[in-house]
């Protein structure tokens, strides 16, 4: 965590690795979080907290483990977002990501209670946790652009 100054208060900037994960069929990976967890109930795309001199798809490989049980592999960047909050902003840095061969069965859930594989323009239907908001609007916009 790195102190940002934005204004006149001092904020803790923190790191965040988001997965975008789509399947041969276009589908996407999108996970709730667990009761007893930040953001609990609500929809995200799986990943973590950066530790420190972590690459965001270093990041990614290691908290997909860690919470999933998934081994991906990071491919592509994706965006970057700061969502600022009262105390703390965060970024989210957002990397496409594909499953390892044989990971579709095999999900042992830590920090989420619910997995679900969607289209993009399902992607709506979720309530996802906010600092997820502008890469559903990003994904939705795309989904679009290729359906023209």
């Amino acid at each position: 965590m790195t102190p940002i100054m934005t204004g006149v208060k001092r904020q803790m900037l923190i790191e965040v690795a988001a997965a975008i994960i789509e399947n041969e069929q276009g589908e996407l990976l999108i996970a709730r979080k667990r009761e007893g967890t930040s953001n609990a109930g609500l929809w995200e795309f799986p990943g973590g907290k950066l530790e420190q001199l972590e690459s965001p798809q270093e990041c990614l490989k290691r908290e997909l483990l860690e919470e999933m049980r998934a081994a991906i592999e990071p491919y592509a960047y994706f965006g970057t977002h700061d969502h600022v909050q009262e105390e703390r902003t965060i970024r989210l840095i957002a990397w496409r990501a594909r499953l390892h061969a044989g990971q579709a069965e095999e999900w042992v859930l830590t920090d989420h209670d619910a997995i679900r594989w969607v289209v993009p323009r399902q992607l709506k239907r979720y309530e996802f946790a906010p600092a997820d908001h502008w890469f559903v609007d990003q994904l939705l916009q795309e989904a679009r652009k290729s359906s023209e």
